[in-house]
């Protein structure tokens, strides 16, 4: 599929079949394999691709296949989608039609299924209803709060301005994506361990590694002012906010792609997400797993407000009657 103009709506874009060209989409470039720096290669290929686009008369994905070999993999696949085509989940469901059990070739690999314990209605009783009307009223509460901060961030609240804020204008500007790798298995044991989510230690992790870069620019501002060099260098009430993207979806669908387009399923693909404001404590802690249990109490928050799914509806309000060049 690819978007095309429609004459008939004044130009308005519309998705349409097309024949997919895959010369026009797999690059596989000429490398020394010998280069001093593969890693280095990488992360300079991956930032001179964000400062270009994919071409609207074909459909908007390419393959950059990289065969040299870095410190962390054999060969390197760089696979860029344009984010028209889908969001994260609506990506991976297509991948994970494309695959198939290695016991197996003609099955779909499975995926494991969290699923929540229902206790017995009859159990409980008034103390039962009571806490369900409590979660409801909690959960319009935090919505209603969550909104007033949404509308006071778009038209007042900014964030402090500290080393890491950049000037007005600077999503336009050339940028550097610097990956590194990160053990599942030592994730697991915090998560393990602190009885948490996955997304709760990232979060932490990423909370403390604000909270140490901005402390280590700070001190670096005091001592070229001919000030002492403290342990804690942080203004008080710093506030640091990032966007974090929800799916809306109920769960990940493990099914055929091409099975679920035969059959009209109800399942969505495209674009179905809304996004939350969600704060940083940005600080030093005694103990860093701090970081994790603040990460926890915000996002468990969250959880309990339809902040996303406001924002998604208002995203597609002004998408239908102002179009998308408003957003």
């Amino acid at each position: 599929m690819e978007q095309l103009p429609d004459e008939k709506r004044g130009g308005e874009l519309k998705w349409v079949r097309t024949v997919v060209d895959l010369d026009n989409h797999v690059k596989v470039p000429t490398l020394d394999p010998n280069m001093d720096s593969p890693d280095m290669f990488v992360e300079d290929y991956v930032s001179n691709l964000s400062k270009t686009g994919i071409s609207m008369s074909i459909p908007m994905w390419d393959l950059h296949l990289l065969n040299i070999k870095t410190s962390d993999a054999e060969s390197v696949g760089v696979l860029r989608v344009h984010h028209s085509l889908g969001d994260g989940t609506s990506l991976m469901t297509l991948f994970m039609s494309c695959t198939r059990k290695l016991s197996d070739p003609e099955a779909l690999p499975s995926l494991p299924m969290n699923m929540k314990k229902k206790h017995g209605s009859s159990s409980g009783g008034f103390l039962q209803y009571f806490i369900k009307l409590f979660s409801v009223l909690l959960l319009y509460w935090n919505t209603f709060v969550d909104v007033v901060m949404f509308f006071i961030t778009t038209f007042y609240l900014d964030d402090t301005k500290t080393p890491l804020k950049g000037p007005l204008g600077v999503a336009s500007t050339p940028r550097r994506i610097v990956h590194r790798t990160v053990s599942l298995e030592d994730v697991k044991l915090v998560k393990n361990a602190m009885n948490v989510t996955v997304n709760d230690v990232m979060v932490g992790v990423t909370e403390a590694a604000l909270s140490r870069n901005l402390n280590r620019k700070y001190g670096k501002i005091k001592k070229d002012a001919g000030g002492a060099e403290g342990h804690n260098n942080l203004p008080k009430n710093i506030r640091l906010r990032a966007t974090h993207f929800v799916n809306l979806r109920p769960y990940l669908v493990n099914e055929d792609v091409s099975e679920m387009i035969k059959s009209s399923s109800k399942v969505k693909l495209g674009n179905l997400i809304g996004y939350v404001i969600f704060p940083f404590t940005i600080g030093l802690r005694e103990d860093v797993l701090d970081h994790v249990r603040s990460a926890k109490a915000t996002g468990k928050r969250k959880k309990a407000s339809l902040e996303a799914l406001y924002t998604y509806l208002m995203a597609k309000f002004f998408i239908k009657f102002f179009s998308a060049k408003v957003q």
